[in-house]
């Protein structure tokens, strides 16, 4: 082999856009080059298994179009290619005469086609010297052999490579526990089905019988997809009603749907979007620097060290926008210098100096009753837990809007989204105790921030108050349960703190995507890998007992897995999901346009290690140190412009 062979394994948006940074340095590289590209995925090289474009248009992405690209810098005049490209709003407006605007909500296949257009772009731009094969097969092992890799492909073919990047995504998991025990009930019964938690656009929901009852495990994003699928998708449609609400007209084919979660609470919407695609929030008091300073050495705890910093920005921007709302611009200003002078001493009482400043009747934010808003409530029965729920749902929708930059609650919220890469710079590789990360961290605040700062269209919780109406989706309560009942060979449904809610059913559907655990995952590709030592798990022993996190163990930047000896595979990279616990908020699927957020930093990192092998002039085309090895580059060192993607 004298041409340098790099394959990436997978191609949802993390391979593709390491696929982009690849094309993008080979495009500047000074030497006649000689280079092959392997692009492999076993559902669709381009768009990958969540962005398929073969997937009903009733699966909505949670992001507007106009903050996504996978392009890591905007257009230039010239021709789409690596390191120049449309956004996705720029694309669809420009591909389909259908474009909504920049603040809607896409189908997630829509995506798809762009992520599609982009890797034939990137294909059709390739400097001379340079070739790109997709391949659509499923990658079943990698070996490493006299220095290189040996992909064996579902086919048949063996592909050897010099570097392989591997994206390969979400797990589907070994049951286990609770799961396993309802799945072990169905196949006891078969009249029972259970189905497993994955994308909804792979759940054989169409296998559910009209007119029956179906329990849905879980109330967060995957719940409205199956929502959308059970009703939209069975020829069921929504029209727009009295006061902005919606009506849903039944085509007789929907099933009754019968869920519930933890909080009992669909997840809340996200706010009217009110900023700009290039938005960058800075914060004031919530940045690595100030935590470090109070901290300086050794593992943090979270609750103790990281989250009143992050509640204080919370609360800051809580407080301001409500101030601008009610004395001006120039109050909410001041009271910003007041805050920020107060943070030298420690974290400040922003609540309380916004009140001495004139703020009245704003109560404090309090992140357990938002996320858990029926947490200490009994209900008398069915009837009166979902007269609480509407109006919760209603208070909601009012929030959302008013806008994510107008109102007091969706702007402050919105914190948990902005300030991520900060939460990413102190939790990541064990910067927290072993004992905070599990406890305090991935037990505690992870959920609550997944439910206050991910959520869907405002659309969607109007559809939630649609069906309750028509009948067709019922919600039983806080702290459901999914029970087994042997004796009449079926499942229950039911809340302990709403007598009278149990419901039985004959289908059970897990709507929530699968925690990242290579110790259970069952894919064969990732099955070899563990078993051959070549991925090992990542365990955190910073502060005590070592807490096995599940997450492959990888290196910093440029990500190289750990064997089970300790040694480091430098020639192999490890990106995104697989990867999640050892670092934090691995799903991200795009990037702002134009903006370097951690996303495009990742990759470009491995692009750059992985064609160190070119050799040709590599003392002037080498990358900057803190976009490679251990020493990455600090978040809170970027400019604005590359700092929140």
């Amino acid at each position: 082999m004298s041409a340098t062979r790099i394959a990436v394994i997978g191609s949802g948006p993390r391979g593709m856009m390491v696929l982009e940074r690849l094309a993008a340095r080979l495009a500047e590289h000074p030497g006649p080059l000689d280079v092959r590209l392997f692009l492999v995925d076993a559902v669709e090289p381009g768009a990958g298994q969540v962005y398929r474009t073969d997937q009903p248009d009733w699966f909505l992405m949670n992001t507007v179009a106009g903050q996504c690209s996978a392009y890591s810098g905007e257009p230039d005049g010239g021709p789409a290619r690596a390191g120049a490209g449309p956004s996705f709003g720029q694309w669809w407006e420009e591909a389909a005469g259908d474009y909504p605007g920049p603040d809607s909500y896409a189908p997630r296949a829509q995506y798809g086609r762009y992520l599609r257009s982009v890797l034939t772009e990137v294909g059709r731009t390739l400097p001379p010297g340079v070739t790109l094969r997709s391949i659509r097969e499923r990658a079943e092992e990698v070996v490493r052999a006299d220095g290189r890799y040996r992909i064996a492909l579902s086919g048949g073919e063996r592909l050897d490579v010099d570097r392989v990047v591997m994206t390969t995504g979400h797990s589907r998991n070994r049951l286990t526990g609770r799961e396993g025990e309802l799945a072990a009930h169905a196949r006891r019964h078969p009249r029972l089905r259970y189905i497993q938690g994955e994308s909804a656009a792979d759940m054989p929901l169409h296998e559910i019988a009209p007119g029956s009852a179906v329990g849905v495990i879980g109330l967060g994003l995957s719940f409205y997809d199956v929502m959308a699928a059970l009703t939209v998708g069975r020829g069921g449609r929504f029209t727009p009603g009295e006061g902005g609400a919606l009506v849903y007209h039944p085509s007789g084919d929907e099933p009754v749907i019968v869920a519930g979660s933890r909080s009992g609470m669909p997840l809340p919407a996200r706010g009217h979007n009110q900023k700009p695609p290039r938005y960058s929030y800075r914060p004031v008091l919530f940045t690595p620097a100030r935590v470090r300073s109070h901290q300086p050495r050794g593992p943090l705890d979270f609750k103790s060290h990281v989250f009143p910093w992050l509640l204080a920005e919370i609360e800051l921007v809580h407080c301001a926008t409500a101030l601008r709302r009610t004395l001006g611009p120039e109050a909410a200003e001041h009271f910003g210098e007041q805050v920020e002078l107060a943070a030298s001493q420690g974290v400040p009482p922003v609540a309380a100096i916004a009140r001495r400043l004139g703020l009245k009747d704003l109560p404090p934010i309090d992140i357990d009753a938002l996320a858990r808003p029926f947490a200490h409530r009994t209900f008398a029965g069915p009837e009166d837990f979902e007269r609480a729920l509407r109006e919760e749902i209603g208070q909601d929708l009012a929030h959302a809007a008013e806008g994510n930059v107008d109102s007091p609650l969706k702007a402050a919220l919105d914190v948990m989204r902005d300030t991520r890469w900060v939460i990413r710079e102190l939790v990541d590789f064990a910067g927290l105790t072993g004992r905070s990360q599990q406890e305090d961290f991935l037990g505690w605040y992870v959920p609550r921030a997944s439910f206050l700062a991910a959520g869907p269209p405002r659309e969607r919780l109007q559809q939630v108050l649609a069906l309750l109406d028509r009948g067709l989706l019922r919600i039983v309560g806080p702290r459901t349960r999914f029970d087994a009942d042997p004796a009449e060979g079926r499942y229950l449904v039911s809340s302990p703190q709403v007598p009278g809610s149990a419901v039985p059913v004959t289908t059970l559907v897990d709507a929530r995507i699968p925690d990242p655990d290579l110790r259970r995952d069952v894919s064969p590709l990732t099955a070899r890998l563990r078993e051959s030592g070549a991925w090992t798990t990542y365990v955190n022993r910073s502060g005590g007992a070592g807490y096995d996190t599940g997450g492959v163990a990888v290196t910093r930047s440029p990500f190289h897995p750990v064997d089970r000896d300790g040694g480091v595979d430098e020639g192999m990279y490890v990106l995104g999901i697989p990867t999640e616990h050892t670092r934090w908020f691995m799903q991200v699927g795009s990037s702002r346009p134009g903006m370097w957020s951690d996303f495009v930093h990742d990759a470009d990192a491995i692009a750059a290690h992985a064609l160190r092998a070119l050799g040709r002039a590599e003392a002037s085309w080498t990358p900057t140190p803190e976009l490679v090895g251990p020493g990455v580059e600090s978040a809170a060192e970027r400019s604005p412009e590359r700092r929140a993607g």
